[in-house]
């Protein structure tokens, strides 16, 4: 009788074993974790859906000015050619030594995709911002082809800021801006001519909306704006501290909102941009990890399901592969809204 009790209360044991033994659930795939295809080397990306494709143009070098990818589905990505093999004789001559097109911003503009670029030199203000057009995205179709329009706007070293990293975006009473802006003081505003995509008025000086006071010491790095309208706000996302230095880069990327695009940005705390605050939106990945480090130059999409009319938007940056030797690796995240009105990515 003792025995079979024993065999009985064991037996029951083992059924409830496996239940207590059960291995953690792994947490869902991200889409981050889904991305395959051609991601390296993508730096300073934005994004754009042009029909059933979603297009990635994002900084180049050398013969490779700015460098194009394609997705039909957001995880499958292959490179394109690039927009341009060769820097246009205006930028050579305004921007001495420049060899490469940086971090543009894609726009459909008046029947036209407009393409913004940036032609510096690593560390100077002497810089310029150019403009180019094409009236549709596949290289396939027989109108399609990039004219360059040419200057937009240009700094010196008088200047008190650098014009570099365009972002465009038209308003909710329909006036169009620019805005740019890397180090020196901050990120600068710029209102656009509607028709010609350049400056209203050549002579108004840039607004400022975002910058942070230098410490004793050393400069305290703000660039990559990029603005989004969302439910009766405009929020500016930017990128603080280093990028460009492989596993050692201290990029993250911070946002603030506004009712007025002019500003003042603040953060979730009441923090102002105009003084190095904002809520942190991307971060490197915990010290644990440490595979994607220095998150930034962070771009959007706003996505619409053509038959259901549903839409999710989506932050596109890049960030430096540890396990692919510091590697600039495209990265692409789902925004979601939380109840607070703020927005949270699922990186």
């Amino acid at each position: 009788m003792r025995r079979q009790t024993l065999v009985t209360v064991l037996g029951l044991a083992l059924l409830a074993a496996p239940a207590c033994a059960q291995p953690p659930v792994a947490p869902a795939a991200t889409l981050n974790d889904r991305l395959t295809g051609d991601l390296v080397p993508t730096h300073d990306p934005v994004i754009i859906r042009a029909g059933d494709i979603y297009h990635v143009f994002s900084t180049g070098h050398g013969k490779r000015l700015i460098e194009t990818r394609t997705s039909p589905d957001l995880i499958h990505w292959t490179a394109g050619d690039p927009v341009f093999t060769a820097l246009p004789d205006w930028a050579k001559q305004a921007i001495p030594g420049s060899d490469g097109m940086w971090a543009p911003d894609i726009a459909h503009v008046n029947g036209r995709y407009r393409l913004y670029y940036s032609v510096s030199t690593f560390g100077s203000n002497r810089s310029a911002i150019g403009l180019a057009t094409s009236p549709t995205l596949d290289p396939k179709a027989k109108d399609y082809g990039w004219r360059d329009e040419g200057l937009v706007v240009m700094s010196t070293k008088d200047d008190d800021y650098n014009a570099i990293d365009p972002n465009f975006l038209i308003d909710r009473d329909g006036r169009h801006w620019l805005t740019l802006g890397s180090f020196w003081t901050g990120i600068k505003l710029i209102e656009l001519d509607p028709d010609s995509g350049k400056p209203k008025n050549a002579q108004a000086k840039p607004v400022s909306i975002a910058r942070r006071p230098a410490p004793a010491g050393g400069p305290a790095p703000v660039e990559a704006p990029f603005l989004v309208d969302h439910g009766g706000y405009y929020w500016l996302m930017v990128s603080y501290d280093y990028c460009c230095k492989g596993v050692n880069s201290s990029y993250y990327t911070v946002i603030g909102r506004s009712k007025a695009i002019t500003g003042p940005y603040l953060g979730k705390d009441g923090s102002s941009l105009m003084e190095g605050g904002g809520t942190i939106f991307l971060r490197a990945d915990l010290q644990e990890q440490q595979r994607f480090r220095g998150p930034g130059h962070a771009g959007w999409l706003h996505d619409v399901d053509s038959k259901t009319g549903d839409g999710q938007d989506y932050v596109v940056y890049h960030a430096y592969d540890k396990q692919a030797n510091g590697a600039p690796t495209l990265r692409i995240a789902p925004v979601r809204w939380g109840a607070n009105g703020w927005p949270q990515a699922e990186y």
